[in-house]
């Protein structure tokens, strides 16, 4: 007999060699209807897979992440087999899943797949899956792995080259078999729509060196509507693009003479940036925080010390030489190490302390040119980055006031959905990561005591840590249900250490200050293409470029509207005039499609009466009302957008 423990903590006894899915069907038939994928032991099985020991036991439907990966990687072989039967002299090499459905990179020979193959190959694959075709995995030897692709297929016996024997299985169905180390559903007829969405160029190991093979995207779901619902979504994402959207409200732009990724902001976009620093910069001197600047490079010792070189040298341009012999600098990957050397400027008592250093630093990292993404992947970005030093025992405040900074910009950004993610190491790998067990241990309970004092709806994540210190990141929704990783905050023991970093204690000794690490922007390039995105370009009330636009009926009226202008601006509401010789109709459209939040029209009855007819973005009549009432509308509804940060 074999214990299996439930994720809600229950037990339950059963006899040796039982199924997951008749584990699932002993829980209850309809929920086992709906389980298309499980983990025993933090390892993923299949449901047929056979449970002969203690364990505990995770089962997975459509709607978790971990039952949508195995739809996918299964819908994968699908493809593989589809692209086999299709195009003869395919060789296969790697197909996993990804964040929205599945590729496979594959090497065509002399065929190319165009978009006007791309319903054949769904067709091909539709028809494989109505025949309901088991996923069965089994162990394969080395030998006879390699034996199998021996002479047909170079890229599966360089995957099986790199594998350990008693490690290696293949998984069929149908006439198909893939080297796979498994995670599938049932059977092929859960499959009942299937979309090819692209195909790219990849190069064999991501080495530019190597072959480029060709990459076939797709996705699948186990009902028609929820594909179409997706396509639909995906229409409006396209509608909502940053770089559409930063284009055509004149934010920002890029330049190949002045080089990939490297974003050049333009007066509005220039204006936005300085709306959001300066709403933070409020915030945070409200608790405490103490502005400070660093340069954009500093000498490769520096990154060395802090272990940033090692992590992550490779990633960062090269280093700068000086005529001094032997002397290199680097553009600032990271903003931490610099404040560390800003708290070693000073000889700290615990009385002084938290130190609370905070920057808009603009850092650099070399991204290879095909992941850059308009702002949300750049190679030049800025920080809303702050490092805190504080004792021991006033972590668990400081931490937990972060968290309220964080929540706080996300309520007047108008972020609601969001998951609480605690990032910690990987046990199983601990050559990732720098410091001491002690420190780690430490470090990840005091972000975990600090989540489940807050009441955070979070999860836990292994191996997601940074190299020296466990996160607590925050996993956004926008309006479109996709997830951004915004805002991030971080318990570090380690970068004190290697600075040596140090205050004098109650007792008259030194002591070794913790850091915290946070940046609730994370970027500000990233931070803005995501609230492009999730806003469609019409931003908080607060933060929106220019809060309303004035139509003129026609130039006589251009005084009156100046006027109005003046006492708008007066009252820090920024707007403009546009007097141009056109109708007031083609005013409004350009006006909405420029997504001014207020359109004012002023006209011979607004002139003679000092009034203004006022138009909302959208179509909302706001009314007929006289410039200062409008002021008290327009400070009413910032304030209602806008939360009260309260330390």
């Amino acid at each position: 007999m074999i214990k299996v423990t439930l994720p809600d903590g229950s037990v339950r006894t059963y006899k040796s060699g039982i199924t997951v899915i008749d584990v699932a069907k002993d829980i209850s038939e309809g929920f086992a209807r709906n389980v298309i994928s499980a983990k025993y032991n933090n390892t993923v099985i299949e449901t047929s897979t056979p449970l002969t020991e203690d364990g505990e036991l995770v089962l997975y439907t459509w709607k978790d992440d971990e039952g949508k990966k195995a739809f996918w990687h299964s819908t994968a072989h699908v493809l593989a087999q589809a692209l086999e039967e299709l195009y003869p002299n395919v060789k296969l090499w790697v197909g996993p899943a990804i964040e929205n459905g599945f590729y496979y990179d594959v090497d065509l020979g002399d065929d190319v797949i165009s978009e006007n193959d791309f319903k054949t190959i769904e067709n091909k694959m539709l028809e494989i899956s109505r025949e309901k075709h088991d996923f069965i995995m089994r162990s394969v030897s080395k030998s006879d792995a390699l034996e199998y692709y021996n002479g047909k297929n170079e890229y599966k016996v360089d995957l099986i080259e790199n594998l350990e024997d008693g490690d290696i299985t293949f998984c069929d169905h149908s006439t198909f078999t893939d080297l796979c180390r498994g995670g599938h559903i049932p059977n092929t007829g859960l499959i009942k729509a299937v979309k090819i969405m692209s195909v790219a160029g990849a190069y064999f190991k991501g080495d530019e060196s190597n072959k480029q093979l060709t990459r076939v995207y797709g996705i699948s779901f186990p009902k028609q509507k929820e594909l179409t619902v997706y396509l639909q979504l995906l229409e409006e994402a396209k509608k909502r693009d940053h770089r559409k959207l930063g284009k055509e409200l004149e934010l920002f732009t890029f330049s190949q003479k002045v080089g990939q990724g490297l974003p050049l902001w333009l007066p509005k976009g220039a204006a936005l940036r300085e709306r959001l620093e300066n709403f933070l910069k409020a915030a945070q001197k409200k608790a405490g925080y103490e502005m400070v600047v660093t340069p954009h490079i500093g000498q490769k010792e520096l990154y060395v010390t802090s272990g940033h070189y090692a992590k992550y040298g490779q990633d960062s341009f090269q280093p700068i030489q000086t005529p001094k012999q032997d002397e290199e600098f680097l553009l600032k990957p990271m903003n931490c190490p610099h404040h560390c050397e800003i708290y070693n400027n000073g000889n700290w008592s615990y009385k002084d302390l938290p130190k609370r250093f905070a920057e808009f630093g603009t850092v650099y990292r070399y991204e290879q040119s095909g992941e850059l993404h308009g702002l949300t992947r750049v190679r030049g970005f800025t920080q809303d980055d702050a490092h805190l030093f504080c004792t021991p025992d006033q972590l668990d405040k400081e931490f937990k006031d972060v968290i309220d900074l964080v929540l706080y910009v996300f309520g007047s950004l108008g972020f609601k959905d969001f998951t609480a993610q605690v990032s910690l190491r990987d046990p199983n790998n601990p050559d990732k990561y720098i410091g001491s067990l002690d420190n780690w241990d430490k470090a990840e309970n005091a972000i975990l005591n600090a989540a489940n004092d807050k009441g955070l709806n979070y999860i836990v994540v292994e191996g997601e840590a940074a190299f020296y210190g466990p996160k607590l990141d925050f996993m956004v929704k926008d309006v479109l249900g996709r997830s951004w990783q915004l805002g991030t905050i971080q318990v570090d023991y380690n970068l004190p250490e290697r600075f040596d970093l140090t205050y004098k204690g109650s007792d008259n000794e030194l002591h070794r200050p913790v850091m915290i690490h946070r940046a609730p922007f994370g970027s500000m390039e990233r931070f803005v293409a995501i609230l492009l995105e999730h806003t469609g370009g019409n931003f908080p009330l607060w933060l929106v470029p220019e809060q309303a636009i004035i139509l003129t009926i026609s130039e006589k009226y251009e005084k009156y509207s100046e006027k109005v202008l003046n006492l708008l601006e007066n009252n820090e509401i920024r707007a403009l005039v546009d007097n141009r010789n056109e109708t007031i109709g083609k005013k409004i459209r350009e006006a909405e499609l420029s997504k001014y939040p207020f359109m004012i029209i002023v006209g011979e009855q607004e002139a003679e009466n000092e009034t203004i007819t006022v138009r909302a973005h959208g179509g909302e009549n706001v009314g007929t009302v006289n410039a200062t009432e409008f002021v008290s509308i327009v400070k009413k509804r910032i304030n209602e957008s806008l939360k009260t940060f309260k330390q």
